[in-house]
């Protein structure tokens, strides 16, 4: 899936936060609700113009984001 084509980012669009193509629904957002427990079908039904290649989409580029990402655990 090349997440370019749905997601994309304008400092005019919520100060420039990742966003569904023609929308105002940041993929954090997208996240987060699932985080919370809404299924795909909760997402699709509560945002009419958001369709499940959308949401590949915003899994696409978490994934991307985070694949060079290093965690260094701090000792308590």
């Amino acid at each position: 899936m090349d997440w370019h084509e749905r997601i994309v980012s304008d400092p005019l669009i919520l100060v420039g936060k990742p966003v569904v193509k023609g929308t105002r629904l940041s993929v954090e957002h997208v996240m987060e609700q699932l985080a919370n427990g809404w299924s795909e079908n909760d997402l699709l039904d509560s945002y009419p113009g958001l369709v499940r290649e959308d949401l590949q989409a915003c899994y696409a580029y978490v994934a991307d984001t985070l694949r060079d990402v290093r965690v260094y655990p701090i000792p308590a």
